[in-house]
């Protein structure tokens, strides 16, 4: 179990020659998925080859080749653009999900994948009960990754259910690479069982649907569908110690160092001038800064608490997942 390095809600596409159909399925799907449908097949690949990714070296990694021998080169990471993706609208018009009908006139459901199986969207074939096989022997090469019958009593459940699977697949399947590289540093934790767990139970619990890592303070960017951002930072034993040797060495008042060495706070001071470690400037008020932390007893002891993150972390504020369900919806004209 792998943490991506972020992930937010993402398009769901629908296609199946029934538009009947597709409006019924898009009704009948929670409300909160975002789904567009499409009952032509020519209209969809043109759509898809101007808004869906391509599966390239991840964003945010530059190689710096100059000046060095020809067998190396210098990975530069900026890790504060993972968590201004948040400022990107159009980050929820990604399609991750293509769910395709196999039977369809103008191409099959699995000729359909064929044209689009460079792209890194996750696959679900829709099958009628003789299909079965068809669909088992795609599942099997690789060119589709589930496949639902549409007899089946639950096939609404499990199609949401799998969706949801296949969106986290799909950051965490794009995340490889970077999550290699800044785990080998601060982001241990992103590889670590329990705490992914962790964080899964608080977007279950605390209603988050986007995260993002978050540079300085080390920890993640969580967001809820109204765009209200909060800060879960994360320290090990050795980054707790630092904080304390800051304070330490920035004449801290003995309250806070106690409480710092004794790890019973963990301090994030949200200073716009700042790192947010402890500054003079926070010695009479540090207390507004601290949170009592958990503990996630995972490869390592990690210390962790939420905090509400400042807006000028931020250039512009993000547009929420709210509004893009709500501009999804179709218009009603008054007669």
């Amino acid at each position: 179990m792998h943490l991506p390095v972020y992930a937010h809600p993402t398009l769901t596409i629908l296609i199946d020659d029934s538009d009947s159909f597709l409006r019924s399925l898009s009704f009948q799907l929670d409300p909160m998925l975002a789904n567009k449908t499409f009952h032509d097949t020519s209209e969809v690949l043109q759509w898809l080859r101007a808004s869906a990714p391509d599966s390239a070296v991840p964003l945010h990694v530059n190689f710096d080749m100059q000046n060095l021998p020809a067998d190396q080169c210098n990975v530069a990471l900026d890790l504060e653009r993972i968590y201004r993706i948040a400022e990107q609208g159009e980050r929820f018009a990604v399609p991750s999900v293509l769910v395709v009908d196999y039977s369809m006139p103008q191409m099959n459901g699995l000729e359909f994948c064929e044209q689009v199986a460079h792209l890194p969207c996750k696959k679900i074939l829709f099958t009628g009960a003789a299909d079965e096989k068809v669909a088992v022997s795609a599942f099997n090469r690789g060119l589709i990754d589930r496949y639902i019958k549409k007899s089946d009593d639950h096939a609404l459940d499990i199609l949401e259910m799998e969706i949801a699977t296949l969106q986290e697949n799909y950051f965490d399947h794009r995340s490889d690479t970077l999550r290699e590289m800044v785990a080998l540093h601060d982001y241990r934790f992103l590889t670590d069982p329990a705490f992914t767990e962790v964080v899964r139970e608080l977007k279950r619990t605390l209603g988050f649907v986007e995260h993002y890592i978050f540079p300085n303070p080390t920890g993640i960017l969580f967001l809820d569908q109204h765009g209200k951002a909060t800060l879960m930072m994360v320290e090990t034993e050795q980054g707790m110690y630092a904080q304390y040797e800051v304070a330490r060495d920035s004449d801290a008042p003995r309250s806070l160092l106690h409480a710092l060495l004794e790890r019973r706070v963990l301090t994030f001071f949200s200073d716009p001038f700042g790192d947010g470690m402890y500054t003079s400037r926070m010695s009479e008020n540090w207390h507004r800064y601290s949170a009592a932390p958990r503990i996630c007893q995972g490869k390592e002891n990690y210390y962790w608490a939420l905090f509400d993150l400042p807006g000028h972390y931020f250039d512009q504020r993000p547009q929420t997942y709210a509004q893009f369900l709500q501009m999804l919806q179709p218009q009603t004209i008054a007669a």
